[in-house]
């Protein structure tokens, strides 16, 4: 039996979930690294990683995964680290540099414009640096971190998960832990759920989250109130029967408009682990 290997990423988002592996016992069982979610979920296509933090739009393109039941990093309002950022009105972009380490909101960008904001812009990849896309484009699309320290004044900003929960009225899911069906014969771990609940659990709580403030609001550049704000009002890090539909309809939505192939079924380590909230 080996070592399960776990990509992670680096951003403040995702600190409330690797709390029980950085401050805790679990991460003694893992192999755990860091990256951005694009890459991650290249890890877990290649092999290179057995279990990962995915956008939810790799599980589209990323055969024999099962989803960790019950967590995730999703929103039911304005989530904050999701942003379009344009020099224009929204009806008047006609260009948009899209985040190069994002996949699920390169697919949310398209199917807002495809279904509901209208016009047909030109997209181009590029690095997460606003300054450059705007040089380029219309609008650009930043994610995670770089999202959070956008002047909004200066500035038309569309919060992506606002948008998609106004028009829709579901929540929103960008990403979930998934695992490689062909690594789980091969490890000791017998409930992949528990771990990973609990260190959700433990990371929410109020002195967790009042340490990761303390730790990443210099990080990040902004105050540590901002930072329990976004953990505990922005973000929701429950992979609930709402989050489910939610997350169904976006792949269905993705799906008529181009952005994404179709969606396999969701099939769970342990469906039973699934909590409803």
């Amino acid at each position: 039996m080996r070592t399960l290997r776990i990509s992670a990423i680096s951003y403040l988002n995702t600190a409330p979930l690797m709390w029980d592996f950085e401050h805790g016992d679990a991460g003694s069982d893992f192999d755990i690294s860091y990256t951005v979610p694009s890459h991650c979920a290249a890890q877990l296509a290649e092999g290179s990683a057995d279990i990962g933090i995915i956008p939810a739009a790799a599980y589209t393109t990323i055969p024999q995964l099962a989803v960790v039941p019950g967590v995730a990093i999703g929103s039911r309002r304005s989530v904050r680290s999701i942003l379009l950022v344009s020099k224009v009105p929204l009806e008047k972009v006609g260009t948009v540099a899209l985040d190069s380490s994002s996949l699920t909101s390169v697919a949310l960008t398209k199917v807002l414009f495809a279904k509901w904001w209208g016009g047909k812009p030109v997209f181009a990849t590029m690095e997460p640096n606003l300054e450059r896309m705007l040089a380029q484009c219309d609008a650009g699309l930043l994610i995670g971190d770089p999202a959070l320290q956008v002047d909004k004044a200066r500035f038309f900003t569309y919060d992506l998960g606002e948008e998609w929960v106004r028009l829709t009225g579901k929540p929103f899911v960008f990403a979930f832990w998934a695992v490689r069906q062909d690594a789980l014969p091969t490890s000791p771990i017998s409930d992949l759920a528990e771990i990973f609940q609990r260190s959700r659990d433990l990371g929410l709580e109020p002195a967790s989250i009042q340490q990761i403030a303390r730790e990443w609001a210099p990080r990040v550049g902004l105050t540590e109130i901002q930072v329990k704000k976004y953990l505990t009002e922005s973000i929701h890090y429950y992979l609930d029967l709402p989050a489910l539909q939610g997350l169904e309809l976006f792949y269905r939505y993705a799906n008529e408009c181009g952005s994404l192939p179709e969606a396999p079924p969701l099939h769970f380590t342990a469906a039973s682990a699934t909590p409803a909230r």
